[in-house]
């Protein structure tokens, strides 16, 4: 497996903004505003599908750590976070990251999607979600 993610924390060449056990914060290549900061599980998982929860819990609570620091230290307004699981999302790379991107009012770049997607599925799909975790979720105690 050539991961360019392994390869950078295996290799030590990233910018490093956090490095830990379970999680570790890097800045990208391209960044979309000052202090945008790639976060990823340490060992390899594809993406949210493949990670275990322990793992996918201490990377959003780097995430979170990473957004914290951006307001106070860059005195960022806000954060979008952005992450891509999968071929249909657009995950250019195959190891689970979160983009953590500082905002500013007025900074000129929109994160937010414009269109819609056109995909219809049948049926309802707020029914069909709530369906499926409802038959995901663990028996309750006393039931």
């Amino acid at each position: 497996m050539d991961c360019v993610f392994c390869r950078l924390i295996r290799e030590d060449t990233a910018r490093w903004v956090a490095r830990g056990d379970e999680a570790c914060a890097f800045a990208p290549l391209d960044p979309l505003a000052p202090g945008h900061t790639l976060v990823v599980p340490t060992r390899h998982h594809a993406d949210v599908f493949d990670t275990p929860p322990d793992v996918l819990a201490a990377s959003t609570l780097l995430v979170q750590r990473v957004a914290g620091a951006m307001r106070t230290a860059l005195g960022a307004s806000g954060v979008n976070v952005l992450h891509a699981s999968g071929p249909g999302s657009e995950q250019s790379v195959a190891h689970l990251h979160f983009h953590v991107v500082p905002r500013w009012a007025d900074d000129g770049i929109s994160t937010w999607p414009a269109g819609r997607s056109r995909h219809r599925p049948a049926g309802d799909p707020v029914a069909r979600l709530a369906g499926e975790l409802d038959r995901d979720q663990p028996p309750r105690p006393g039931d």
